[in-house]
């Protein structure tokens, strides 16, 4: 079982705890396979776990090297992700709970819920360097493949390319 895959108890974290996580070869190529990646060569994270009851919460930084397509053309666009992460960990809402809230505020955008007797970390950072990875990755020639294929780029398509068209299209060269 490598580090990505493990749950840890929540009757085992001590606030302060500190984990380095490093993914295996398989389970770099899992995890690519999950985000829709080219590849995944290399996968870390360094956390720090603070406790308070049963919230948890887990800062630290992820690091990545991976290849992803290029939205245009399908080639590979290499990425490197460097990117600090903060996760909160709450307990599940609802469980002997039914009429409890949980309110999360601004501070609190990257919760996660666990179901009391431990956190999936892993794959809470995972999920954070899918938030990370760069949604439209392009490669060189992806301006050439979409002017080939008649997409617009956007200085074409932008409002103010629309107004020089009318006005040529007016014969007009302003007063």
């Amino acid at each position: 079982m490598s580090d990505f895959d493990q749950r840890l108890q929540l009757d085992q974290i001590r606030d302060g705890d500190r984990l380095d996580l490093s993914a295996g070869e398989a389970e770099c190529a899992s995890i690519a396979e999950r985000l829709g990646l080219l590849s995944l060569d290399r996968l870390e994270a360094h956390a720090v776990l603070g406790r308070d009851g049963q919230r948890i919460r887990a800062t630290g930084r992820i690091k990545a090297a991976l290849e992803q397509a290029c939205v245009a053309t399908g080639e590979p666009v290499p990425a490197h992700v460097d990117e600090a992460f903060e996760i909160l960990f709450l307990p599940e809402p609802g469980a002997g709970r039914p009429d409890e809230e949980i309110e999360l505020g601004a501070n609190d955008l990257d919760a996660m819920f666990h179901d009391g007797s431990a956190i999936e970390l892993g794959s809470a950072i995972v999920d954070s360097l899918a938030l990370a990875l760069d949604p439209y990755p392009r490669s060189a020639g992806a301006d050439a493949a979409l002017k080939e294929a008649g997409v617009l780029s956007e200085e074409e398509a932008g409002p103010f390319a629309a107004l020089a068209a009318l006005k040529e299209k007016l014969g007009g060269n302003g007063p």
